[in-house]
């Protein structure tokens, strides 16, 4: 099955200038960057994209950026732990062109399956853009169960896929079967790709794809067309970036803003409470890029395209 927004879809960072006010050149480049090196769509505010931090106004200019910048799908993250605000977002996603909705299961406030049903019920009848619900119980502390998902692919037919960050292999392999044929699965978590696409999964939304982003579409390629040795050997290629996207000292997204920054593609300057990435970070990304590029030329892969 084709990936609907296509098979690698980056969780886009925000880049901000040193006073903390949004980049707007630098939120072009990215985008751009990014989709001339392996990235078929964009998901836009997420929590790559420090959207905890954003005003709605910011987000509307993110949103409004990105379209006029590049030509892919744009998913805007245009949603709350509040249902009654993230509908007035949606609207303003739909207002500057956005090509569909990413849905984050409501945070801190924890409702039951219940609840989510009732959530996301409201989004997909706010809007006619196709929503990808996005599961990530380690950010939110609830997770979309299978059943709560069917009974929402039932009554709307405009949700249409899951960013699955749950990082629940086992229930994958039930949960794309059940489902196939009326929503796709995107692997959340960069690390679990290769056994998400052996079990349904028709892509990814990554984060080391800021900087691999071709690595991923030869890694996906590989597996979807049978070639698992090839597969394997990418996987293995591209293991240190999924190290280095986020840890206990370093969480996401500031390795990415420390590659970024080596790259030259925007500057790396995050906002509170995350903390800019020191020299040895951008140091590591340094170390870590030149390797992958080596590494993956060896497999006949380019890590950008020039």
């Amino acid at each position: 099955m084709l990936a609907r927004f296509g098979p690698v879809l980056t969780a886009m960072g925000t880049p901000f200038g040193v006073d903390g006010e949004i980049d707007e050149e630098g939120v072009v480049n990215l985008a751009r960057w990014l989709v001339a090196n392996g990235s078929d769509g964009l998901v836009v505010t997420g929590s790559t994209g420090e959207s905890g931090t954003l005003s709605d106004a910011e987000r509307r200019q993110l949103w409004h950026l990105v379209r006029q910048a590049v030509d892919c799908p744009v998913l805007a993250g245009a949603t709350t732990n509040d249902t009654a605000h993230s509908l007035r977002l949606i609207k303003d996603a739909e207002e500057v062109g956005a090509d569909g909705i990413l849905a984050v299961t409501p945070y801190y406030n924890r409702p039951p399956q219940a609840g989510l049903i009732r959530h996301f019920g409201a989004i997909a009848q706010a809007t006619a853009l196709p929503v990808m619900l996005y599961d990530i119980p380690a950010r939110t502390g609830r997770r979309i169960e299978i059943p709560t998902f069917l009974s929402l692919l039932e009554e709307h037919s405009n949700i249409v896929a899951i960013k699955d960050a749950s990082g629940d292999v086992a229930r994958l392999g039930k949960l794309a079967g059940l489902i196939e044929g009326r929503a796709q699965v995107y692997c959340g978590d960069d690390s679990l790709l290769m056994p998400f696409l052996s079990l349904g999964a028709v892509g990814v939304v990554s984060v080391a794809s800021h900087w691999a982003g071709l690595g991923f579409q030869a890694l996906v390629d590989a597996a979807v067309g049978g070639n698992l040795e090839r597969a394997i050997r990418l996987n293995r290629i591209l293991v240190p970036s999924y190290e280095f996207e986020s840890s206990e000292r370093y969480p996401n997204p500031i390795p990415t803003k420390a590659m970024m920054a080596h790259l030259g593609v925007c500057a790396g300057y995050t906002r509170s409470p995350l903390i800019d990435p020191p020299e040895e970070l951008i140091a590591d990304a340094r170390k870590l890029y030149d390797e992958l590029r080596d590494n993956l030329a060896d497999e006949g892969v380019g890590l950008i395209n020039e």
